[in-house]
């Protein structure tokens, strides 16, 4: 990933010296098992330990004669280790290493992305505790529909953060799994132990059965999980922006005294950061089609699944890192216009009390088709004639022959749409 959409913490874990430094944790716990087995003299062993280091740029080189970045890797330990390397990598296969080294990585920045979601979670319940009797105008079809508040708008981004967090949760156990198994998974030659051995030391789990190769619907789980994520980024991010349109003016993003917002137009104030949100939700999921594609490989193994994930692993969790961070601080900062949201909610001239009106109606006797026409004609009258809701309620003789004035009065009060907010809050547990 481009070093403008990268944090230093994820990045860290993609790079290609801890790459070569979990794959070295991988050949010195697998050395261990083995000594343990007496396939490996403790002597050897120590020398091994002792000696065993890398050197990114000398496995470079090697690479470009052998065409083979795992044996490149053993080459360059070897030439360090000395005559001692012959036990280095003994009765494993390539991918013994590769994948178990990436589970590691998969695991580790998994354990950064539950923590961002942790962050944002908490910054999501102060934004919603702080608007939680905030009303506004909620919309259908971006059309006014009735009155809400923007707190339930921040509570619904909560609970669904919170299922993000569970798919991460269970994503990160799914890929928490080693293997050491050979070359078609047979243990031929490889005793089962140096698996167990190995995956325990590297906190993984022995996978119960694989291939040559870990098997890819754990990692397209994984990848699906984060565009699942940036999605959801990308949703609130979009309502963000559409609370910021100059008409609507409800929301808007932070914008700094030397902050400019056009080249040509001093004037703009663009919501920038949630429109960048929005374009980078898209790359993860194409890599989530990637990750799927991937699942599919000819019998034991082939490696087309490889170079695919050394760009889609790697961007997909250093993007999603980038994205909640900046979306952490899009919320905490947001500007609300709780000015703006009354007078917005007050421009459909109380139309947006027709539902309670239709229940009332229908309570008073008449049928539910009856009671429909009858508020549907006086909303739409309403409209024609630029009249209040209410006044022309008042005037309309059908809806006073069944309803008072107090009780037409009492249709118009907020507190009923937002009666149950409390209810909504603790069942989130906000």
């Amino acid at each position: 990933m481009i070093e403008r959409y990268s944090l230093p913490r994820m990045t860290a874990i993609w790079s290609e010296t801890s790459r070569f430094k979990k794959m070295l944790d991988v050949e010195l716990f697998a050395c261990e098992a083995l000594a343990k087995l007496g396939k490996i003299p403790k002597a050897s062993l120590f020398q091994i330990q002792k000696r065993a280091r890398f050197d990114v740029e000398r496995i470079k080189e090697i690479e470009r004669e052998t065409n083979h970045d795992v044996i490149a890797f053993i080459k360059n330990l070897s030439e360090n280790i000395g005559a001692d390397a012959k036990y280095v990598h003994m009765g494993l296969t390539s991918s013994d290493v590769l994948d178990t080294a990436l589970s590691i990585q998969m695991q580790e920045s998994c354990d950064i992305l539950i923590d961002d979601i942790k962050k944002l979670m908490r910054i999501l319940k102060g934004k919603a505790r702080r608007h939680k009797k905030t009303l506004m105008i909620g919309r259908t079809h971006s059309v006014h529909a009735e009155p809400m508040t923007f707190g339930l708008k921040m509570v619904l981004y909560y609970d669904e953060m919170s299922r993000n967090l569970e798919r991460l949760k269970r994503a990160r156990e799914v890929v928490s799994v080693g293997k050491i198994s050979g070359a078609v998974g047979t243990y031929a030659n490889i005793d089962p132990f140096v698996e167990a051995y190995t995956c325990k030391k590297l906190g993984l789990k022995a996978a119960r059965i694989s291939t040559q190769i870990l098997q890819r619907d754990r990692h397209a789980e994984f990848v699906n999980a984060i565009a699942i994520t940036g999605s959801s980024l990308e949703k609130f991010a979009t309502e963000f922006r559409n609370l910021q349109h100059t008409e609507i003016g409800e929301v808007e993003e932070y914008f700094s005294s030397t902050q400019k917002g056009s080249s040509a137009m001093p004037h703009k104030r663009n919501p920038i950061l949630c429109e960048r949100i929005a374009g980078l939700a898209r790359i993860l999921r194409a890599n989530a089609l990637v990750s799927l594609e991937d699942i599919v490989l000819w019998h034991e193994r082939d490696i087309s699944h490889s170079s695919a994930e050394r760009i889609i692993l790697p961007d997909s969790t250093i993007l999603l890192d980038y994205m909640l961070n900046k979306f952490m601080d899009i919320v905490s900062h947001l500007i609300v216009h709780e000015d703006r949201m009354l007078e917005n909610l007050n421009k459909s001239k109380g139309v947006v009390f027709s539902g309670r009106l239709l229940l009332e109606l229908v309570n008073k006797g008449l049928t539910r088709n009856e009671a429909y026409d009858t508020v549907q004609k006086a909303a739409f009258k309403a409209k024609k004639e630029g009249l209040e809701f209410k006044e022309a309620l008042l005037s309309d003789g059908d809806i006073r022959s069944v309803l008072s004035e107090k009780e037409i009065e009492e249709i118009f009060n907020f507190r009923y749409h937002i009666k149950n907010v409390d209810r909504i809050f603790r069942k989130a547990g906000v």
